[in-house]
């Protein structure tokens, strides 16, 4: 087959819709409400050709600066050599969705906020890393000892 270089080249997959999930987009795709700064993903989606982002922005994250009534802009991070530079492009609501990147941070914010608002004793609220696990020991007269016992083998001609 000869190589293609077209705008949608070797997007065969990428764009695909997944099992059972094909035709038209659900209506909470055109219901979901962006502001700008909130953070996206952009997804593309087969089914609808038109705004569709290039290949490249497909399963990145980026945050609203413009919303349209028909499209929505997101500035996207793309490294060209030794620099990154901050794309702006505009995407149909299709092919986009909330990011969930910022789940957990927005998370601990509400648990520690709640701890001020009970007038807790002040402790340190910084994220400490996992250690490593505690140590034990194995003896050797407790464990069980397994033996094979390998059956014979014969030649059937």
């Amino acid at each position: 087959m000869p190589h293609a270089y077209g705008y949608r080249a070797k997007t065969r997959d990428l764009f695909k819709r997944p099992f059972r999930r094909h035709g038209a987009p659900q209506l909470s795709t055109y219901m979901t409400i962006y502001k700008k700064g909130d953070f996206v993903d952009v997804v593309g989606n087969g089914a609808i050709h038109k705004g569709m982002p290039h290949k490249f922005y497909h399963g990145r994250t980026g945050r609203v600066f413009n919303v349209n009534p028909s499209s929505i802009g997101v500035i996207i991070n793309k490294q060209v050599r030794n620099r990154i530079i901050p794309k702006r492009i505009h995407v149909r609501v299709e092919h986009l969705r909330r990011s969930k990147c910022q789940y957990n941070f927005k998370e601990r914010i509400r648990a520690v906020e709640a701890e001020k608002r009970q007038h807790k004793e002040k402790k340190s609220r910084k994220r400490i890393p996992q250690g490593p696990k505690g140590e034990f020991k194995v003896e050797a007269a407790k464990a069980e000892t397994l033996f094979q016992n390998p059956q014979f083998h014969k030649e059937i001609f």
